[in-house]
């Protein structure tokens, strides 16, 4: 893929890339005031997917748990039927290949591909806007395609001239080419999309633009994934974040490379915080006798959720929530949806006297990205991965892989793991202070993960499938792991170049090397996938 055309596909999903013909709200990414539910909505023919909040929750504690998960901007796709019809000539060969061959066929299988789309929509986790079929059948129709207000485009290429194909992969928007085998009627480009499409008749790849992970044979499960990679590359560039007490990284490639990584390429508008600016705002709030009451009432009502025990002092939960909603105040004021704090041990903690991992904890749970450090090196891969998954990301320290098995742990974990409950936890003190108050989670043993660890330089990511075999309580880090890996974790072993892993309930690294893909950031998976 060529570097203009890489830059035109970032536009076309970045949020803030101009649109004609739509509002700047619809434009401009997550608000943060529309938090609509966990990201299991309907998606309908020309409607917006919006979630429903998640069943059983506590509408009492609204104010720090909300409604569940925001569901971020639609993935707006516009599909494109490709054909091509034939006269009868005598004794020559008259037609093309293909089960479309008369306006009637054409029409038949337009109506077929509608209805197969608003089942697609019907099943989608994630926001999903299917606009107007469109029919290509001339260079002025392949033109208007093209150039079309969408974000993704769904080619049907059942006929047709390959310049048309190439006219619409060279839009810069994403695109996914669907081909009838089985299912039919058979389609022409069944047959030659690999040698002509791709190859251009030639031995070698050739085509710039898509390659064969683009394009699907029958299966819309396999449309559905990919559509999901960029729901959530759509929603993961452009996001704005805040960074309390200024950028922080834990390695010198990270400091060198990591801001500009996530400026650059992931369009990542970043606005800094300064501890005595978060001092005074909190200052402010807690001279407030209605923001004191207010957050008494929410740290009683925290505490006596299910499966929630504290085992640390009671005034470090109400500072850890005091601490959150300030922190939710200042990115509401910047219409932010990731937060990151530097030197957690340092200053911060003597500002909001507790270390912040139940704060952040809280931000995750209520759809935000919220991490430990402001490290460019890991930051967009848990934004990416949250928006892929409908789920908080955990980001943890990497212990040594051995024996099949990976250790993860932190101690800012969100207890919502599966977007919608709460898992049991401990509320105890962060661990090598041993003081104020973090999470101590009891994952679900047996529970499929997806794991990410992006390397230092911000040049490639290595994925791999777990299963948590143990919620250990080791002396390190509170909230722990024990992760058998699927695959080949010595691979896993010599081929690691990063340090904080990457977690979420669910296997999505299929998602996430597709979404790579189009940034042009190298991936490896050591498991194979399903």
């Amino acid at each position: 893929m060529s570097t203009d055309v890489q830059r035109n596909i970032l536009q076309s999903l970045s949020p803030g890339f101009p649109r004609s013909n739509r509002s700047e709200k619809s434009g401009s990414g997550i608000s943060r005031r529309r938090f609509l539910g966990c990201l299991g909505g309907v998606a309908a023919l020309g409607k917006m997917a919006v979630g429903v909040p998640s069943p059983g929750q506590s509408a009492s504690i609204e104010l720090i748990l909300e409604t569940g998960l925001s569901a971020g901007s639609p993935l707006r796709v516009k599909p494109a039927l490709l054909y091509q019809l034939y006269e009868r000539r005598e004794l020559t060969s008259w037609r093309a290949y293909g089960g479309i061959q008369r306006q009637a066929d054409v029409d038949k299988e337009a109506k077929k591909i509608e209805e197969e789309l608003r089942k697609l929509a019907s099943t989608a986790d994630f926001s999903v806007q299917i606009l107007p079929l469109a029919r290509v059948a001339s260079d002025a129709e392949a033109g208007g395609v093209r150039d079309s207000d969408c974000d993704a485009m769904l080619i049907y290429a059942s006929g047709g001239e390959q310049r048309w194909l190439e006219t619409l992969a060279a839009s810069g928007k994403p695109s996914v080419m669907f081909l009838r085998h089985r299912s039919g009627p058979i389609y022409l480009w069944y047959e030659i999309a690999h040698w002509r499409f791709l190859r251009k008749s030639e031995g070698a790849f050739a085509e710039p633009n898509m390659d064969v992970w683009d394009i699907v044979v029958d299966d819309y499960d396999e449309v559905l994934w990919r559509l999901r990679a960029l729901y959530g590359l759509r929603n993961a560039l452009g996001t704005k974040v805040i960074a309390i007490g200024g950028l922080q990284s834990y390695s010198r490639p990270g400091e060198i490379y990591g801001p500009a990584h996530a400026k650059k390429l992931w369009k990542f508008d970043i606005k800094s915080v300064s501890f005595d600016e978060l001092k005074e705002k909190l200052s402010k709030a807690n001279a407030d006798e209605k923001f004191v009451r207010e957050v008494e009432r929410q740290t009683d009502e925290f505490l006596g959720q299910k499966n929630t025990f504290l085992r640390t002092d009671k005034k470090s939960v109400f500072n850890s929530l005091a601490a959150a909603k300030v922190f939710k105040e200042i990115m509401d004021e910047a219409g932010a949806t990731n937060i990151g704090v530097a030197h957690c041990m340092g200053a911060l903690i003597r500002v909001i006297q507790t270390p912040p991992c139940l704060a952040l904890s809280v931000l995750n749970d209520e759809g935000f990205t919220a991490f430990c450090h402001v490290d460019f090196t890991h930051t967009p891969a848990g934004v990416l991965l949250r928006h892929i998954s409908a789920k908080p990301s955990f980001v943890s320290n990497s212990h040594f892989p051995h024996d099949g098995i990976i250790t993860l742990a932190h101690c800012s974990s969100p207890r919502r793991m599966n977007g919608k409950d709460y898992e049991p936890t401990k509320i105890v003190t962060h661990f090598e202070s041993d003081c104020g108050a973090a999470t101590k989670v009891d994952y679900r043993i047996g529970q499929v993960t997806t794991n990410l660890i992006p390397n230092l330089n911000c040049t490639k990511w290595i994925g791999f499938r777990g299963k948590i075999i143990a919620t250990p309580s080791y002396d390190i880090c509170r909230s722990q792991m024990d992760v058998e890996i699927d695959g080949d974790w010595r691979k896993l072993l010599s081929d690691m170049q990063g340090f904080h892993t990457i977690t979420c309930y669910g296997d999505y690294l299929r998602e996430v090397g597709y979404a790579l893909g189009k940034l042009k950031i190298g991936w490896e998976s050591v498991s194979q996938y399903l």
